[in-house]
């Protein structure tokens, strides 16, 4: 066989195999052609809000009016200033300032509660919005996580502009973003970390194969087709978000491998997390000096002690509930609390697509009787225990704002 046959076979192979049984693709997977690019580099930050939801009021413009204002309340950027009773800065009109970075997929919605908390705390507050993001899932198709990190440059030296003390806050890529700015930026004073992905699979860096033939078959540019009910977030996850994050975190570890970062760190992870790898986040932890140091971990044996965190510096935290059906926590479990009104214990939103398209009945089930359902992250163990949520709010919420509060204390 020749090498052109050979080629023919392989890409043939590929189709049959992007032929099977898949959802079909719907206008919400095709680029908008507004949100792929970081385009208001110029803009103040107020401007940037404003430009952002008009984008989001003209992609999302199918949603009906009154649901129409919830998705661009909780998709777009903001802001919130502390009281006037706060103190004031030195040079700036504020003395401290946080820059709120949300997860792949999913938008500043899963800020909110973090942002009020810095804001009672004395914080100036920004979230930015990452671009691909609150709009529709196909403009995650042509992203490059460069953009990702112009948004988080953005939004940094607005803070800058209004703070003494820059802090930088993200969940999951937006922890990676964080890390990522603070390596290149001395003017970043401490992290806040939920859930960074510092590690994902390899097999991301495959993600970019489809190009092969996805000009043939379009659903091959997908990881997953989902109904996307979710108004907060994606549930269909393109092969180049997988793509984009791979790379950033190759980008992080290439400048951790060069650079000691010696600023003040607070992390939120979950030893059960199946998103992302928890043993990078705590080998990233241990390298980190820094006296005021903290790594709060969900675990479900808080005897089981990493041997890598020195133990004044970690606090292991309980992750089960058994009266309230919570499994374990969840790579989706940190930001926001048990009774938030979309995520939470009896919100509007039950985490259900592991079920989708594979087990319809499955899938059904868990949407339609959220209150019967265990909750907890995707794993083999959990799964075994019967129809299962993943859990997207903290129920030691409470307990992590007490835990942030104490290593605000101690900054220096």
């Amino acid at each position: 066989m020749n090498r052109f046959n050979s080629i023919f076979l392989g890409v043939s192979l590929l189709l049959l195999q992007a032929c099977g049984e898949t959802p079909p693709l719907g206008a919400r997977h095709q680029p908008s052609g507004l949100n792929t690019q970081f385009n208001s580099g110029q803009l103040s930050f107020s401007d940037y809000v404003a430009d952002s939801r008009a984008m989001i009021r003209k992609v999302r413009s199918g949603s009906n009016v009154a649901e129409l204002e919830k998705v661009v309340n909780g998709n777009a950027p903001f802001e919130l200033k502390p009281a006037e009773s706060c103190p004031k800065g030195r040079e700036k009109p504020y003395r401290r300032g946080v820059l709120l970075t949300h997860a792949l997929t999913d938008a500043p919605y899963s800020m909110h509660s973090l942002a009020s908390f810095f804001q009672e705390n004395c914080f100036r507050v920004m979230a930015i919005l990452l671009p691909g993001h609150g709009t529709q899932p196909g403009d995650l198709l042509d992203v490059t996580w460069q953009e990702w990190a112009k948004a988080e440059a953005y939004g940094t030296d607005k803070l800058a502009a209004e703070a003494d003390e820059i802090y930088l806050a993200g969940f999951s890529t937006g922890g990676t973003l964080s890390v990522y700015q603070a390596l290149g930026d001395k003017r970043v004073r401490g992290l806040f970390l939920f859930s960074p992905a510092l590690k994902v699979t390899p097999k991301a860096s495959l993600a970019t194969v489809h190009k092969i033939y996805s000009w043939l078959m379009p659903s091959a540019k997908w990881v997953s087709i989902m109904p996307d009910k979710a108004i907060y977030r994606y549930e269909s996850f393109p092969k180049n978000a997988a793509a984009q994050i791979y790379a950033l975190t190759q980008a992080v570890q290439a400048q951790l491998n060069e650079n000691v970062i010696n600023i003040p760190i607070f992390t939120a992870a979950s030893q059960d997390d199946t998103t992302v790898y928890t043993s990078a986040t705590l080998d990233f932890m241990a390298q980190a000096r820094h006296a005021s140091n903290k790594l709060v971990l969900y675990t479900t044996d808080t005897k089981k002690v990493p041997p890598n965190i020195p133990v004044g510096k970690l606090e292991l935290v309980n992750s089960v509930f058994p009266e309230q059906k919570i499994l374990s926590s969840a790579h989706t479990s940190m930001t926001l609390p048990l009774d938030d009104a979309y995520y939470g214990m009896m919100g509007e939103y039950s985490s259900c697509i592991h079920y989708y398209p594979d087990d319809i009945k499955q899938y059904d089930a868990c949407n339609k009787n959220p209150e019967q359902d265990l909750q907890g992250e995707l794993t083999e163990e959990n799964f075994k225990a019967g129809t299962l949520r993943r859990l997207m709010v903290n129920p030691n919420f409470a307990t992590l704002k007490i835990s942030m509060k104490k290593f605000i204390d101690s900054l220096p």
